[in-house]
């Protein structure tokens, strides 16, 4: 006779943020640990780490019966359900789809040869590199022996990885193009994966790895459990969720950061070239430690850290094209609090957890307002408070209303005294004429053409002109 199932696991509603050690955060954990997890497994829930639960007083993960197949006891049977899931930044996803699949591979062995029996997919190297450190400090306490839980990523060599593949692995967590690369070399096979997982699949496309995306799936079995999780659902993550999913369990997630209490969050106006001083002063003033600061381009990240550096302030950029050890050297003393700021890209607005952040800066805003949400989410996280600034201009003031009707926030605006911005006006739409047509300040093709032909009706006709030959030549 099977035994009764357990409740399943419900969201906490402290009202209050408490610490995490507090009444409320254990009994959470508790509950946590009663649903499905191995004692081993719910152990390591309750131990410090850098990837610690999120904090109670948000609304947790709340797991279907079919997540990640804990409950299944063949890892390949293709009744288990396949996951569509909109997850926020923040909401503790990697521990609800980590903890699962750890449990369902410690059950039973690995088969002998190249192969791999789930596969992560993520978007940098970064989150790459955080996923696969939560899975191996969810699974320490596991018993022996060790599950394999190995990253796979580009910017550094390819033959270590290689080398470390040898035998298999029981948990990969890669990048698309490294990943790739790898199955080109043979070191890997994806032919006895049973658990997939794309993690910020919305970033994924972004950044345009549909092409490398397509070659993966083709090499996996069609028997084989798919996890989809996406902060936004877009045209092309919907097409890529109805070309992988097989009736998938819906899941919606907590709601964003941007409507967290944690996080104070401030508008300055102030003119574009003052920006830096601002930045500058704001940092000294306020005493902050540690501040991310979002730019618009990779050059702007080393041009600001510069002028911060001359201003005595221990500033460091981080952007795409540094190499993978100046990458990861830049993120760990941040972490650290070895470096007290870091300007990056929106190349960390995604998945990177950085534990007791105080403060995000939006130096230049973000080109898309639901982006706006994943930046400020770097702070203010676990139950922590937070700052996010945000700097507006006049040519800015229209953008920064759109993010906030797109969230359904009113944020003032402030001005600091000494840095009042000179141009107030905010440029006013361009007004097309009574014909309309005309798309801003310059008109497009279809408009030029569409006068030429009303400038040739309104001409005079011209009267045809006799056929005059040339003197000495005839009709023929």
């Amino acid at each position: 006779m099977p035994s009764p199932r357990p409740p399943p696991f419900q969201a906490s509603h402290c009202a209050i943020p408490t610490p995490p050690r507090s009444e409320c955060a254990k009994d959470s954990l508790l509950r946590f640990k009663t649903r499905r997890t191995a004692p081993s497994l719910g152990d390591a829930v309750f131990l410090p780490g850098p990837h610690r639960p999120p904090h109670p007083s948000r609304r947790r993960t709340e797991l279907p019966d079919g997540y990640a197949g804990a409950n299944r006891r063949d890892p390949g049977d293709p009744t288990r359900e396949d996951v569509w899931a909109s997850a926020q930044t923040g909401s503790g996803k990697t521990a609800a789809f980590a903890l699962p699949i750890l449990q369902q591979l410690a059950a039973s062995p690995r088969e002998r040869g190249r192969f791999v029996r789930a596969l992560v997919l993520a978007p940098t190297r970064e989150l790459a590199a955080q996923i696969t450190t939560a899975f191996r400090n969810y699974g320490r306490h596991l018993p022996l022996p060790a599950l394999k839980i190995m990253p796979l990523f580009g910017g550094v060599s390819i033959n270590p990885q290689m080398m470390s593949l040898r035998g298999g692995a029981d948990v990969i967590v890669a990048t698309p193009g490294r990943l790739i690369d790898i199955v080109e070399h043979n070191a890997l096979s994806l032919a006895a994966v049973s658990t997939l997982v794309l993690d910020e699949a919305d970033r994924l496309l972004d950044m345009g790895f549909t092409d490398e995306l397509n070659r993966i799936l083709r090499l996996l079995p069609s028997r084989r459990q798919n996890l989809l999780f996406s902060a936004t659902f877009p045209t092309e993550v919907r097409a890529l969720a109805e070309k992988l999913l097989r009736s998938p369990t819906r899941f919606e997630g907590e709601t964003a950061p941007a409507a967290q209490p944690v996080i104070l969050q401030r508008a300055i106006e102030v003119d574009p070239p003052r920006r830096t001083q601002l930045l500058r002063h704001l940092i000294q003033s306020n005493g902050w430690t540690r501040v991310l600061v979002f730019v618009a381009t990779k050059y702007a990240t080393e041009h600001i850290a510069e002028k911060l550096r001359k201003a005595d302030l221990d500033a460091w950029a981080f952007h795409g094209e540094l190499s993978q050890g100046a990458r990861t050297a830049a993120l760990a003393r941040f972490k650290e609090a070895k470096v007290g700021v870091l300007v990056v890209t929106d190349l960390a607005s995604r998945g990177i957890d950085i534990v007791r952040l105080p403060v995000v800066v939006n130096f230049d805003l973000p080109r898309s307002a639901v982006d706006y949400t994943h930046r400020i989410g770097r702070t203010g996280r676990a139950g922590e408070t937070g700052i996010a600034v945000s700097f507006v201009s006049a040519s800015t003031h229209t953008h920064f209303e759109l993010i906030e009707k797109t969230h359904n926030l009113h944020i003032p605006r402030e001005q600091i005294e000494g840095f009042e911005p000179e141009d107030l006006e905010v440029p006013a739409p361009p007004v097309s004429p009574a014909g309309g047509g005309v798309k801003g300040k310059r008109k497009s093709k279809k408009d030029k053409l569409r006068e030429a032909a009303a400038r040739a009706a309104a001409a005079p006709a011209k009267p045809d002109r006799p056929l005059r030959l040339p003197v000495g030549r005839r009709m023929r």
